[in-house]
């Protein structure tokens, strides 16, 4: 019986053209959710999970993106407001197939990639449901954030600015989006208007949107803060840059 792995990379090779080549924004997936995977293995060594809480982790890493392919395909678009929930998509989609039939461990997957991209964690999740979706969380954050500066060193993001929404450029955040994260609140993604507030998103993630010291501690090793508040000073001469960007990432307390 085939893999979860195999099945999953037969789905995707469905989107491949006739040259045996992905669409560059879906290759794009194909290689984060491969990131997602070895974050959620690198956190669930570092918070000492047994081999089945792991395994759930990994799996819910694996599938959390599922839906992306079939969403870019439909609606030319990674942006949920204007297409369709990608996390209800993936779950559907990895239902649908099939592929988590018979599994023990079925339930906790799927809810893990249908609450990965919530703004909050739904109550009274069982430990290995817990730990699956603060996992796989946690790993796409650490991979959005390593995303992002690959996208800047390598695209001319000021003329083509696809991966991120086609944003304004060049302006300041949105006052929403700065008293958010003052706050400790997650911010509306509807409040996301320019370049600047889709990073400073992930500066309120750092800041209190972590769950695991494992996470935190990956966050720092890989200098994504440093970067961000470099790229910011790129995009807007407000002040506030600095402000929001003026803590240790180790001393933030998880979500």
């Amino acid at each position: 019986m085939p893999s979860l792995t195999e099945l999953y990379d037969a789905y995707v090779d469905t989107f491949r053209g006739a040259d045996g080549k992905l669409p560059p924004m879906m290759e794009l997936k194909r290689i984060h959710t491969a990131h997602v995977v070895d974050n959620a293995k690198l956190i669930a060594a570092g918070e000492g999970f047994d081999a089945e809480t792991a395994r759930a982790c990994e799996a819910a890493a694996l599938l959390h993106d599922t839906g992306r392919y079939e969403q870019l395909k439909r609606y030319n678009t990674f942006r949920d407001s204007d297409s369709v929930d990608h996390a209800v998509f993936s779950h559907d989609i990895v239902v649908e197939k099939g592929w988590l039939d018979g599994d023990p461990q079925r339930e906790a997957i799927l809810t893990a990639v249908l609450v990965h991209n919530r703004r909050d964690v739904p109550d009274g999740l069982d430990p290995l449901t817990e730990a699956a979706v603060h996992a796989v969380r946690d790993a796409d954050k650490l991979d959005i954030f390593r995303v992002l500066e690959d996208q800047i060193a390598t695209t001319d993001w000021r003329h083509n600015c696809e991966a991120f929404w086609n944003l304004p450029t060049q302006a300041a955040p949105n006052p929403a989006v700065v008293e958010a994260i003052r706050a400790g609140r997650p911010v509306d993604y509807q409040n996301i208007k320019t370049l600047a507030d889709f990073v400073l998103i992930q500066v309120g993630w750092m800041r209190s949107g972590l769950r695991y010291a494992t996470s935190r501690r990956l966050c720092a090793e890989r200098g994504h803060l440093a970067f961000r508040r470099n790229f910011l000073h790129e995009l807007t001469e407000d002040p506030v840059v600095d402000e929001l960007c003026d803590f240790q990432i180790s001393a933030c307390v998880g979500v």
